[in-house]
């Protein structure tokens, strides 16, 4: 269990995060943001540039990325009986135009109410109410459905974030590929094209896997025993050629090195007990808290997290609860940037 029953309470991941260290805009250079490097041995930490992460990786490492895209899922309208304003955020897609949604102002918007997007040019109605209180909403519209949403939508960044994103390409990972996703896999958010470059002149290899994030990942847990959170669900999917130089680099005593804890769910859900993986899809509601027995990642690269969230847990399950926390406490105290365009955390 490493850190013992009190790591099984909700307010042992707890910490006092100054407001102004809350990284609201995206750095103009991806690769310009700190790290702060965790030895989970030693409990070492050593502060460096992102793009000094090709110091900690060796030839033959296996760096797994998501490469899921985020999809502007912010819609904006009106009510059609009332003309009052309502915003819908997409979470997950239910078939081609009925979506799973968070809306506000959610207790109004019951099943038969209809709202209407751009002048009409989009319409939904909301359907069922479903027992977390998410809508699910048939939308209807002429054209192609990406090309409406993506004149219609905005990138629904985190609430902590009050500024307006600029390029909304600035949440998107350069190597995003797959629609789906309802925030970012943010720790992926640093890597440039000429860095990923670099990364396999050295003989790291890069894998990719999919999983969309639903915005459950980033909500603070809400109740006080860890063990009674009930984790929302994510549709994941593993290659065969993901599976097959994942398993190749373990069985050559490589490393396997998750970018983001969405790298980290992905593989560690589609692993057998003895780590071995096969090519798959569905969804996953894989929670790790300590005590989780960790049966692929050997290694992570991740964001500096919200205080009391799942993301805070996991990371205190690959590297001890008051490891992780004292690491926090010197990044606050060296003034780290934290959240979706924050700083990053190298553990090993």
């Amino acid at each position: 269990m490493g850190d013992g029953a009190v790591g099984l309470k909700t307010a042992d991941y707890a910490f006092d995060l100054p407001k102004e260290l809350i990284a609201q805009d995206p750095l103009w250079d991806r690769a310009a943001s700190r790290l702060l490097v965790l030895d989970r041995a030693t409990g070492g930490i050593r502060h460096h540039c992102f793009r000094d992460i090709l110091e900690y990786l060796r030839p033959g490492d296996c760096l797994v990325l998501n490469d899921t895209k985020v999809i502007p899922a912010r819609l904006l309208g009106v009510r059609e009986d009332t003309g009052g304003a309502v915003e819908i955020l997409l979470l997950k897609r239910h078939d081609k135009d009925r979506w799973e949604t968070l809306a506000k102002p959610g207790r109004k918007l019951r099943p038969g109410a209809r709202v209407a997007f751009g002048d009409g040019r989009l319409r939904g109605e909301i359907e069922d109410v479903l027992e977390d209180g998410n809508r699910l909403v048939r939308f209807s519209y002429e054209g192609i459905w990406e090309e409406v949403l993506d004149s219609l939508g905005e990138m629904p960044l985190p609430p902590y974030i009050t500024h307006k994103l600029q390029d909304k390409n600035r949440y998107q990972t350069v190597y995003a590929k797959y629609e789906g996703s309802a925030a970012a896999p943010t720790a992926g958010l640093h890597f440039t094209r000429q860095l990923l470059e670099q990364v396999q002149e050295k003989g790291i290899i890069p894998v990719y896997v999919t999983l969309h994030v639903g915005l459950g990942t980033f909500r603070p847990v809400k109740v006080d025993n860890v063990l009674e959170h009930h984790m929302h669900t994510e549709f994941y999917q593993v290659s065969e050629e993901a599976a097959r130089q994942i398993n190749h680099a373990r069985k050559n005593g490589h490393r396997v090195i998750c970018v983001g804890t969405t790298s980290c769910r992905t593989v560690e859900s589609a692993a057998d007990e003895t780590g071995h993986l096969e090519a798959c899809c569905g969804n996953t509601d894989i929670f790790i808290y300590p005590g989780y027995r960790f049966k692929v990642m050997d290694a992570l690269l991740t964001n500096f997290h919200l205080p009391e969230s799942t993301l805070v847990m996991l990371v205190s399950a690959f590297a001890g609860r008051e490891r992780v926390l004292g690491a926090y406490e010197e990044a606050i105290r060296q003034k780290y940037r934290f959240f979706s365009f924050g700083d990053a955390m190298f553990i090993y």
